[in-house]
C-alpha cells in the first residue's frame, strides 16, 4: 500500500502533568537523551524509553509540575522545535501523573484496540464519532459497539499494530473533542487497551458495525436514518454514510493509473491529504481522503 502525503495531527487539550509524553524519537533513544533535553526546565526524576511498537515514544516526570509547565509552554511558543539527533519531537501532558516502571499487567500490542467509552452519555456516542476520531491516525478498517459490564465499549481495527499504537498512546485517557458530540451530551472519556483480536467479522453496515474496506456489505435496517429513508447512490446501491475518506474502484483501465494520476483527478474537488492504493479481488482500488467531508461528486 502506497501513500502521499501525511495526514494533520489531531489536537487536544489535557491538564498539565509532571509526566510528558514524547512523539517521534529517534528509535532507541537513551534515558541520557531525555535527561539531556529536560534538563533546561528542571529536574527529571523518572523515565520511560522506547515505549510504543516503533520504540520511538517516551515519558518524562519532572520534580515539580511547574517545571513541566514550563518545558510545554517553552516550546508551544519556540520557533525552534524540541529536537533529538537532529529529529523534530512533539511534546504533550500525559494522562499519567507518575511513571511506573513494573508494570505487570501491560497489555499485548495488537492492531486491533478496546475501546471502552466512559461518561453518563456514552451510548449515545455513535460509531461514526468513533470514526472520525480514530481516523486521524490511520486508516481504520472496521469498528464494532457493544454494551458489556465494564460499559459501552468498541473494537477498532486498524491495519497493522504501529498505527493501532500510535492511536492508543495519544487517545488513552482523554474526552472526545466536544465540537463532535451534541451540545446536550456531557463529557465521555476514552479508555484503551489492545484486544486479542486481530481481524473483526461485520457481517453487514450498521449503527453497531462498520466495515470501511468493504463498500458492498447490504446495509441493516437499524442503518436507516430518523426521516425513514435510506441514501441511494446514482446506480441504485445502498450507500454508507458521508465520510471523508472516498474509496473508488478503478476499472476498464485505459492506461496506468498512478498516485500522482489519482492525486490530479481528486484534487479538483479539494485539497487531498492521503491517497492508499491496493488490490481487491483481483481489482485495482484506492482510498482518498479529504481533510472534512466533500458534497461534489454528483456530476
Amino acid at each position: 500500500m502506497a501513500s502521499v502525503s501525511s495526514q494533520p495531527q489531531f489536537r487536544y487539550t489535557q491538564p498539565p502533568s509532571k509526566v510528558l509524553h514524547l512523539r517521534n524519537l529517534p528509535w532507541e533513544c537513551t534515558e541520557e537523551e531525555l535527561i539531556e533535553l529536560g534538563k533546561p526546565f528542571g529536574k527529571v526524576v523518572n523515565t520511560k524509553c522506547n515505549v510504543g511498537a516503533n520504540r520511538n515514544q517516551a515519558f518524562i516526570e519532572f520534580a515539580d509540575l511547574n517545571q513541566a509547565i514550563a518545558m510545554i509552554s517553552y516550546y508551544a511558543s519556540s520557533s525552534e522545535p524540541a529536537q533529538v539527533r537532529g529529529k523534530t519531537v512533539y511534546l504533550q501532558y500525559s494522562n499519567r501523573q507518575e511513571i511506573v516502571n513494573n508494570k505487570t499487567t501491560a497489555d499485548v500490542a495488537g492492531n486491533v484496540l478496546l475501546v471502552t467509552i466512559e461518561g453518563t452519555d456514552a451510548r449515545l456516542v455513535s460509531i461514526d464519532v468513533l470514526h472520525l476520531v480514530f481516523s486521524a491516525f490511520g486508516f481504520v478498517h472496521k469498528i464494532t459497539t457493544f454494551e458489556k459490564t465494564a460499559g459501552f465499549q468498541a473494537l477498532v481495527q486498524f491495519s497493522d499494530t504501529e498505527t493501532a499504537s500510535s492511536a492508543k498512546n495519544a487517545l488513552d485517557g482523554r474526552s472526545i473533542p466536544r465540537y463532535l458530540l451534541p451540545e446536550n451530551m456531557g463529557p465521555c472519556t476514552l479508555r484503551i487497551t489492545y484486544s486479542a483480536h486481530t481481524d473483526l467479522s461485520v457481517k453487514f453496515q450498521s449503527h453497531r458495525s462498520r466495515d470501511y474496506t468493504n463498500p458492498y456489505l447490504p446495509v441493516a435496517p437499524s442503518a436507516i436514518d430518523a426521516s425513514g429513508q435510506l441514501s441511494v447512490g446514482l446506480d441504485g446501491k445502498k450507500l454508507e454514510p458521508e465520510s471523508n475518506v472516498l474509496l473508488a474502484s478503478i476499472e476498464n483501465m485505459q492506461y496506468a493509473v498512478t498516485l500522482d494520476v489519482l492525486h490530479m483527478v481528486f484534487s479538483a474537488f479539494g485539497p487531498v491529504q492521503k491517497i492508499a492504493m491496493f488490490d481487491k479481488n483481483g481489482g485495482l482500488q484506492a482510498l482518498i481522503q479529504y481533510p472534512e467531508i466533500t458534497r461534489d461528486f454528483s456530476e
